[in-house]
């Protein structure tokens, strides 16, 4: 069985910071590129930024210089660090394992950001 865990969000100021983790199991995670998408209320998910298999990054331009995205395959986890965070930050947090024949997805977490 597959899974995908998302865990890392919660509160935190603007200006602040939170690393997102993805923990996958029943996939054998280093064959699979990943991504990070968010969807805020009464918004289309939106992809933030992806690495792939072999460590190569690609972001979106309102996230470029504040997020990070990285994996450690022997942990079987990928990471989202955000820093600089604005309140338009605000959503929930999905990753996302694909090759050209799977694609999966986590539960998503939130991440809100207000003072």
């Amino acid at each position: 069985q597959v899974q995908l865990v998302e865990s890392g969000g919660g509160l935190v100021q603007p200006g602040g910071s939170l690393r997102l983790s993805c923990a996958a199991s029943g996939i054998i995670f280093s064959n699979f590129h990943m991504a990070w998408y968010r969807q805020a209320p009464g918004k289309q998910r939106e992809l933030l930024a992806t690495i792939t298999s072999g460590g190569s990054t690609d972001y979106i331009d309102s996230v470029k210089g504040r997020f990070t995205i990285s994996r450690d395959n022997a942990k079987n986890t990928g990471y989202l660090q955000m820093n600089s965070l604005k309140p338009e930050d605000t959503a929930v947090y999905y990753c996302n394992a694909y090759t050209f024949s799977f694609n999966y997805w986590g539960q998503g977490t939130q991440v809100t950001v207000s003072s």
